[in-house]
């Protein structure tokens, strides 16, 4: 890999030349037949681009998954043309053809860069910042990976991450929270490059933003380096050189940029950032660079040429990364197939065989405290499972016992501070989780909106995190409604490929564990209880490894029901108890324990009915949260009933809460047996 400087700009004819400005051409080519799109920014950083993929970054475009690659991440994703048009030259699967169908229905070049759609893309970004503090993530994931696995002669892993941020990431906080956390660690192996060209959607940024940006990295422990043309070939190299060789920081490397380089009448305009250039402005830009303004999606055969040499270079130095892997697997077979394990999504043989199971307790315990020990056993058996809270392990009860903290210099343990900081967390457990790891983090469930533009990004790149959420409902009582969830489950669910669970009792929080950390495709909301619940006695009642079908039959009577009660987490206790209640004055009831909607919706319907019979119309749902979405299981014609909140809680101890919501033992009876009077008046 060459890092010898540049010692005069070149002209249009040589090679880094001939990239950049096709990079700038196909980007405004493919924006102005989409009619659609950000041409200004690829433009301005197309020799940032270069640059970088030329003479820095080590990758196979054959293999884009090799493990030991260093890392790019397009931030600023609407200028994802600058991404397509690079991994086209450097012999990705993305061929010319592709780029001509941006932004269209099923193209590999959609309109801001898709995890999983488009070979060589690491992580879906578009909402600003959450590219960047994804890539605190990947450095995170890296320190690990090395911290634990490589050994004097055999450096496993040694890759860079390196991300592109516009003006808009770093307004956005989740940006300055990641940064923050960044900085603390001393992530050296993270490099973000700024794309200073001083221009927002709405014009330039001096309408609301005039920080120094420079001083406030310093302020974050970042090495902050500046070049101050991003047509500079020799000082760009100069800052990555020096981003590369520093040893204690992370580096933020602020390029001054000119959005829309070379066109006429949109360079340095908001006109540039969000439509194209227009057909006559093409031709004229087309024209400043030295290309032919008669072509379109022109790519000079110097270009492929150059792609030749691009992926010889990654096929070599893959080959030369398998040789040391091979050698280190003779030597360290254990660590070398816990590296396949990781490589591959696959889990330790048996690892589920430690699952605790809990006696039946009527007192019981919090299944925050439950999900601890849980977390706990899981812990001893997979090494890569690793996380942390937003400043509330001893609230949410996730640390790992007997374990180190993740610190500067310290990189090999598993307990991650992420400080008061859920909205960084959560894109930062997506970096990790797009290296490999099996991450979570935890916070009260309250502050699930914090997080929920990770958490949605989790969802869209079938991302196992893990986010476990305590303080579930009313029930935590005195810290009143700033503190008590309510619309939160609900808005969890309408997340497509969100799997939401909330546990009754301790054993379906062991049980579903399985279910968690066998998905390899979509993200997990665990939610849990701060108050104690009963531990139920499951000679008596259904076995909870009935949870693993999302909803089951936990008690039933003789024959049809005339009721069934569906219940989540908390409030199932009480519908056992009404349930009692009801049998003793002869009432033949059911109650359903529903710990995770979606997964019972991927039951049959033979199961489904035979959980909650079609012909049976007396239904009373009991969530302690928003009742907005349990119509479809209470049934549509107005016979069932929801026990729920349509308002915010209240400060009070939880008795007092509990009963002012009507969630109450005495409360469910009267609901179960005016919904059993509406059904027989129906009936006749």
């Amino acid at each position: 890999m060459s890092n010898e400087q540049i010692d005069r700009a070149p002209d249009s004819t040589e090679i880094p030349m001939l990239v950049t400005n096709t990079i700038r051409t196909l980007s405004m080519d493919a924006v102005q037949k989409a009619d659609s799109g950000h041409p200004g920014t690829p433009m301005a950083l197309a020799p940032v681009g270069y640059t970088l993929f030329d003479s820095f970054m080590k990758f196979n475009p054959k293999n884009p998954d090799w493990m030991n690659r260093d890392r790019f991440i397009l931030s600023a994703g609407h200028a994802c043309m600058l991404q397509y048009s690079l991994l086209h030259i450097c012999g990705y699967d993305i061929s010319l053809e592709d780029i001509k169908q941006f932004r269209q229905l099923h193209s590999k070049c959609p309109g801001h860069p898709e995890y999983n759609l488009t070979p060589g893309v690491e992580a879906t970004t578009g909402p600003l910042g959450q590219g960047v503090a994804t890539s605190v993530g990947m450095a995170i994931a890296e320190k690990w990976l090395a911290a634990n696995y490589n050994r004097p002669e055999y450096k496993i892993f040694d890759y860079n991450i390196y991300a592109i941020a516009s003006d808009g990431c770093m307004m956005e906080g989740v940006s300055s929270e990641a940064a923050s956390l960044a900085g603390h660690l001393g992530l050296d192996n993270l490099v973000w490059i700024y794309d200073n060209n001083r221009i927002t959607i709405e014009g330039e940024t001096d309408l609301a933003f005039s920080e120094d940006v420079a001083t406030r990295f310093m302020a974050y422990n970042w090495n902050v380096l500046r070049v101050g043309d991003a047509n500079d070939f020799m000082f760009l190299k100069r800052a990555l050189q020096i981003a590369q060789e520093e040893v204690d920081r992370p580096t933020l490397i602020i390029v001054d940029s000119h959005i829309a380089y070379g066109s006429p009448s949109k360079q340095d305009t908001a006109g540039a950032h969000g439509s194209p250039l227009g057909e006559d402005e093409i031709r004229a830009t087309k024209e400043y660079y030295g290309w032919d303004p008669d072509k379109e999606f022109y790519v000079p055969n110097e270009i492929y040429e150059y792609q030749k040499k691009i992926m010889e270079r990654g096929r070599d130095q893959e080959r030369e990364w398998e040789e040391l892997f091979e050698r280190y697997t003779g030597d360290f077979p254990k660590e070398a197939e816990e590296i396949r394990m990781i490589r591959d999504g696959r889990m330790p043989t048996e690892w589920d065989c430690c699952l605790p199971e809990f006696e039946a307790d009527e007192k019981g315990l919090a299944s925050r405290k439950s999900n601890s020990q849980v977390l706990n056993a899981i812990a001893e058996k997979i090494p890569w499972f690793l996380g942390g809270s937003a400043d509330l392990a001893p609230s949410t009860k996730t640390l790992i016992e007997d374990e180190g903290s993740f610190a500067k210099g310290e990189y090999k343990h598993r307990n991650l501070h992420f400080g008061v900081r859920e909205h960084a967390m959560g894109a930062i457990a997506n970096g990790m989780a797009l290296s490999g790891l099996r991450p979570y983090v935890s916070t009260f469930l309250v502050f699930s909106d914090f997080m929920r533009p990770s958490l949605r990004l989790s969802a869209l790149m079938d991302q196992p995190v893990i986010y476990i959420f305590t303080h579930d409902s009313i029930g935590l009582g005195e810290d009143g409604p700033t503190h008590q969830p309510i619309e939160h489950l609900a808005s969890l669910r309408a997340i497509p490929n969100v799997e939401v669970i909330r546990p009754a009792d301790a054993n379906e929080v062991s049980v579903l564990w399985k279910h968690i950390l066998n998905l390899r495709n979509r993200p997990v909301a665990l939610v849990l209880t701060r108050q104690g619940i009963p531990t139920f006695d499951r000679e008596k009642y259904a076995s909870a490894d009935n949870a693993l079908r999302g909803a089951y039959v936990l008690a039933d009577c003789e024959g049809t029901p005339e009721l069934v009660l569906i219940a989540t987490g908390s409030e199932v206790q009480l519908c056992l108890k009404a349930y009692e209640r009801l049998l003793s004055e002869g009432i033949k009831a059911r109650v359903v324990s529903m710990p995770c909607w979606s997964l019972y919706e991927d039951q049959d319907d033979e199961y489904k009915d035979s959980v909650i019979p079609p012909e049976v119309d007396a239904r009373v749902s009991v969530e302690a949260g928003s009742t907005f979405g349990w119509r479809r299981y209470t049934g549509r014609r107005g016979i069932g009933s929801i026990i729920g909140l349509r308002d915010f809680g209240a400060s009070a101890p939880v008795k007092d809460v509990l009963k002012e919501f009507g969630l109450t033992v005495d409360g469910i009876v009267d609901v179960a047996k005016r919904t059993i009077e509406r059904s027989e008046q129906r009936r006749s």
